[in-house]
């Protein structure tokens, strides 16, 4: 069968090009729902919800944009779906994708805003819900100064579902009828803790099982520079700490190993670990992909990186799942309403600079009755946050009951 259609993760870049320029079109039945999520975070946020139309019977195709996105997909739903490249948003290509694929309803993750797809869709009557809709406090003000371009490119959505009230007004602040705008909160909140056999997991990074774990979550650039800074610091605190990092892109692993063995630290790196592995490392780097879910459920201190820098952070619900609360940096803009939310509850730290961070993880690591209060306080957290599934359903139901009295 054709690599996007139901297969395992193809390799090849060439495949990428292919499908982007549409010379190996997309392998679906008609009538599918058509979701298309950007990269690992949007696959991952809508991965509960493609789940719950395959139940219900319908056949999904997934698109993505990027590599990384693609073999996340694979990862998360298997031979369960189908899934391809976006195309590139040129009229002629969308129209030729929606003639093989033919699909019977686009669901278009967060700001997956192109104008050459939504034009498409609008021509050959394909019917486009945006879901978990949100609009960054560093895109409003482009959205807003183009507002004109995007009251037009943005009338062939049917429904926006937004994940907050602020993404809400800041819809129709760009132009789209209030009417067609409902809050339905943030499909991050659809998760379940990963399945993993944590004692085994447990014992591949601390063979007897008995240090304190510090997990630093998707690292960028210059981010572990200021983690090793601190190291000197929270081991002086915790002599037994072993310290767990996962770079956020796979072509960093090489480039991170290099700068913790520059500082003189004992290194593992998972890929090279062996069976009967007794050594005691100071640092173990995580250079495989899929296991950082898996990595929340042993960690006994969290950080979530993307926020040390100006990136925005990322996701740090991932972690809440497991019972695990959160330290970031002051960058978390991406995640502004969770990270707010959690604030309120106890259940994440938000540190105002790199000096502020490493006393917080010096006072959680010094009194474990702060960390159990903390990640305590993240399991109940994420326990209230588990309807927005339902209340998604909800308001596309009418519209999947019609696919079904069609099929």
């Amino acid at each position: 069968m054709p690599e996007s259609s139901k297969s395992s993760a193809p390799e090849s870049t060439a495949i990428k090009w292919k499908q982007h320029l549409m010379l190996q079109p997309p392998v679906a039945p008609g009538g599918c729902i058509w979701v298309h999520a950007c990269s690992v975070g949007e696959v991952g946020s809508v991965a509960p919800l493609i789940r719950v139309l395959l139940d219900k019977g319908h056949h999904v195709h997934l698109t993505v944009v990027t590599a990384t996105g693609f073999a996340h997909a694979h990862r998360l739903l298997g031979a369960e779906i189908s899934v391809s490249y976006l195309p590139w948003d040129l009229p002629t290509l969308f129209s030729r994708f929606l003639r093989r694929l033919k699909p019977a309803l686009l669901l278009l993750a967060e700001t997956e805003f192109w104008p050459g797809m939504l034009r498409a869709c609008h021509k050959q009557r394909v019917a486009v819900i945006g879901i978990n809709t949100r609009i960054s406090d560093r895109s409003f003000p482009r959205y807003h100064a183009s507002r004109i371009f995007w009251r037009s490119a943005l009338k062939p959505v049917s429904l926006f579902l937004a994940q907050s009230d602020i993404d809400a007004e800041r819809l129709i602040a760009m132009g789209v009828d209030r009417e067609k705008v409902r809050v339905a909160g943030n499909l991050k909140y659809a998760i379940t803790a990963p399945a993993v056999d944590a004692t085994q997991l447990r014992k591949q990074l601390d063979p007897g099982a008995s240090r304190p774990i510090l997990l630093v979550a998707s690292t960028h650039e210059k981010e572990d520079e200021k983690i090793l800074d601190m190291w000197p610091a929270w081991h002086a605190c915790c002599p037994d700490l072993l310290l767990v990092i996962v770079p956020r892109h796979p072509q960093r692993f090489d480039q991170v190993a290099e700068k913790i063995s520059a500082r003189g630290l004992k290194l593992k790196r998972w890929s090279a670990q062996t069976d009967g592995d007794t050594s005691s490392p100071d640092l173990v780097l995580i250079d495989a992909m899929g296991l950082l879910g898996k990595l929340y459920t042993v960690a006994d201190a969290v950080i979530i990186a993307g926020s040390l820098t100006n990136i925005g952070g990322h996701n740090p619900l991932e972690a809440a799942i497991c019972g695990r609360g959160v330290v970031t940096g002051p960058h978390v803009q991406n995640f502004r309403e969770i990270m707010d939310a959690m604030r309120c509850e106890d259940a994440a730290i938000v540190a105002a600079d790199d000096s502020e961070l490493e006393k917080v993880i010096c006072r959680l690591l010094t009194h474990p009755e702060a960390l159990q209060q903390l990640n305590g306080s993240a399991a109940l957290f994420i326990r209230d946050k588990s309807t927005v599934l339902a209340r998604i359903m909800a308001e596309i139901e009418p519209l999947l009951a019609g696919l079904e009295r069609q099929s």
